[in-house]
């Protein structure tokens, strides 16, 4: 793979055509046939009162373009797998279950709130009537806060996992490319009820379990270390495993650990 970087205007950059003709032009190539090529970074310049998109890109002959750079998510059977109890279905729970997918092991999430689109409803009647939900509304719910406010997905750190093996799993399950180029990547709110839809289906699909209005309630514990967790509706659970995502607004989850445990 060659790497090129060039700026176009905003103009430019927003036809295909001009992009290329940077990517000729750059890399010293008349002829792009038998190239294959893809963005790796997009971002603006706006430092002076002429605007720029600057690009980075990768040039690819006569073969495929290395799908070992591209981590796509994959799927297996884990539907008699050892169990890994999951307390939230936020980002955090979500991705961790397809991780656990990823090692051979069952996923079994347990949401306080409802589902993505049922979530729609009541924070309908939050908005319009003022009636609110405590355990289904901006907070809680499937896909977590930030599903129903804006999409974004901004981060400034790349030393907290693998940033790269996110964005590409978002756009796995149907968010657009351009997230896994752009320099401030955001899905829209619009479109993201649907992604948290397909990781769902997914984490099903290969054998795990998702439970909604299913809130954490109560812990017992031997010598220091969680033995079972009791849920709402469901009764206790016995676990080996236990994670907890629990999100920032989960706040009697932590009185509740703080009290039972330390």
């Amino acid at each position: 793979m060659r790497e090129i970087e060039f700026a176009l205007s905003p103009a430019e950059a927003a036809d295909e055509k001009n992009i290329v003709a940077a990517i000729t032009a750059q890399s010293g190539i008349s002829n792009l046939s038998g190239w294959q090529w893809r963005i790796l970074r997009k971002s603006m310049d706006a430092r002076s009162k002429f605007i720029k998109i600057l690009f980075r890109v990768g040039i690819y002959q006569d073969q495929e373009i290395d799908s070992t750079q591209v981590p796509l998510f994959e799927s297996k059977n884990v539907s008699n797998a050892s169990a890994v109890h999951i307390i939230g279905a936020g980002p955090a729970g979500l991705f961790c279950a397809l991780q656990c997918i990823e090692l051979g092991l069952k996923p079994v999430l347990f949401e306080r709130g409802k589902n993505v689109r049922e979530r729609r409803r009541d924070l309908a009647k939050l908005n319009k009537e003022g009636i609110l939900n405590e355990e289904s509304n901006y907070c809680f719910g499937e896909g977590g806060a930030g599903t129903y406010s804006d999409g974004k997905l901004y981060t400034r750190s790349n030393k907290r996992g693998n940033i790269s093996k996110v964005l590409h799993w978002f756009h796995h399950f149907g968010a657009d490319q351009s997230i896994c180029y752009e320099a401030h990547p955001h899905i829209g709110t619009n479109k993201l009820p649907q992604i948290i839809e397909n990781m769902r289906e997914a984490i099903i699909e290969c054998g795990g379990e998702i439970h909604f209005d299913s809130k954490l309630i109560n812990v017992d514990t031997q010598f220091g270390q969680i033995q079972k967790i009791l849920i709402q509706q469901l009764g206790w659970v016995n676990i080996q495993q236990l994670i907890l995502a629990t999100g920032h607004s989960a706040h009697d989850i932590y009185e509740l650990l703080d009290r039972k445990i330390y």
